[in-house]
């Protein structure tokens, strides 16, 4: 019992030399915030060393930045939260705790925020809201902050909006389009790296999970703000009629896309030729295809047209193609050696496949010289296909000036007759 009464004694002892220091309450906050601060950068580097590498190896140096924000400013604010009961304290040092409580809860939600694919600016808003609600509920409460909101109010009809309605309506719509956001962000990414599905199906899931969520989320939000859509049943209709005429053309692209991404007709990566268009498949949007063509130009092909015109797809069931390459030589050449030269040229191409093997075949004996048709196979047809022949070509033209195989120039000679009881006249003849 002594020892007890020793005990409190020598701290009320140490709490009265405590006091009598000048600025004792301001260095207690400075000391409540540098311990918060310190834990909040040990937890980051903690986070960073154990934690990352195992949610996320193949991203560390991209996430690594904003997990260690996120982690600091998070433990630094629960760390200040633990200290919300310490009353007593003089203002100065009050408002320097709320002020670095403020500051974590401001720069967690801003880093939360940009995490999530927020802009700056609409991020910054968040975190300057909090911030200066977290300051007030410190300093006095929301209280007297709520009931002036609600105070200032206007009459509209029957109903009555007030400041505090817009700011709860602004705040509700916020958190529902951060959580809306975050949860198509994960169930984008999960049907991302579904490997069960192929390219077109991941673009359709994708497109009918972005539908759901968006619908999901604005029938929420119209529930919770408590918004009453009975006066509009009215002009439902006209509005429906409105609508279906207005946006005939566009419902019917969204309609066609999602036709095309169920049957596969087109996908992702396919060659396509579409009038006078000739290009890869970029992406299947929700009103339009983009195809982009070998001239760095990208084409917009609504999808309706795609379900009406006629389509090549060159790699609908198979990515090879066969190119034709014709060429000519003259009537006195060898021509099994011209053949054998002109399937040598095309083998060693490099980007001809060796399986089906190049062939040549005589097409015909034309006017001019002996008519041959070197048909080829590729499997890369979104690279293009004049540089294959033009390639082949070459290799031809030096083969043929190696073995003496020459390629025909088309002739006419002239021959001057003197008819009967008349002038010479001359005749053309076409000569090989």
């Amino acid at each position: 019992m002594e020892n007890r009464l020793e005990q409190d004694a020598w701290w009320q002892t140490y709490l009265d030399r405590w006091t009598a220091l000048p600025f004792h309450d301001l260095i207690a906050a400075v000391a409540i915030l540098s311990t918060a601060l310190l834990l909040g950068i040990v937890a980051a580097r903690l986070a960073c060393r154990y934690l990352l590498p195992a949610l996320a190896p193949r991203h560390a140096d991209v996430i690594a930045p904003r997990l260690m924000a996120i982690t600091r400013a998070g433990v630094t604010a629960l760390v200040l939260t633990a200290f919300l009961g310490v009353r007593g304290l003089n203002p100065g040092a009050d408002l320097l705790l709320a002020a670095g409580l403020g500051i974590a809860v401001a720069v967690l939600a801003y880093e939360f925020g940009r995490a999530l694919g927020l802009q700056s600016r609409p991020a910054s808003l968040i975190a300057a809201t909090l911030f200066l609600i977290v300051l007030a509920s410190r300093l006095g409460g929301l209280t007297p902050l709520i009931a002036g909101l609600d105070r200032a109010s206007l009459g509209v009809g029957t109903r009555r909006i007030s400041l505090l309605d817009i700011v709860n309506a602004v705040g509700l719509s916020l958190l529902l389009f951060l959580a809306a956001r975050a949860l198509l962000g994960l169930i984008l990414r999960w049907i991302g790296q579904a490997r069960l599905l192929d390219a077109a199906q991941r673009v359709l899931f994708q497109k009918l999970a972005q539908i759901a969520v968006v619908t999901v989320a604005i029938f929420v939000g119209i529930d919770l703000l408590g918004i009453d859509l009975t006066a509009l049943a009215v002009f439902s209709g006209a509005f429906g009629l409105a609508i279906g005429f207005g946006l005939q053309k566009t419902l019917g692209n969204l309609i066609a896309g999602l036709i095309l991404l169920l049957d596969r007709s087109i996908k992702p990566g396919d060659v396509i030729a579409v009038g006078d268009t000739f290009g890869w498949v970029n992406k299947i949007g929700v009103r339009a295809v983009s195809v982009l063509t070998r001239d760095g130009k990208e084409h917009l092909i609504p999808n309706e047209r795609l379900m009406t015109d006629e389509v090549e797809n060159w790699s609908f069931s198979s990515r090879d193609v066969r190119v034709h390459v014709g060429f000519r030589v003259s009537f006195d050449c060898d021509l099994r050696l011209a053949q054998r030269l002109a399937v040598e040229a095309a083998t060693v191409s490099p980007r001809v496949l060796t399986e089906p093997a190049p062939v040549c075949w005589i097409k015909e004996f034309g006017d001019n010289g002996v008519e041959f048709d070197l048909r080829i196979w590729i499997d890369s047809p979104e690279a293009g296909v004049g540089n294959v022949t033009s390639d082949v070509f070459f290799r031809i033209w030096d083969l043929f000036k190696e073995h003496g195989v020459t390629i025909p120039v088309p002739q006419r000679d002239l021959r001057f007759h003197s008819p009967p009881g008349g002038e010479m006249a001359p005749t053309a003849e076409p000569r090989p």
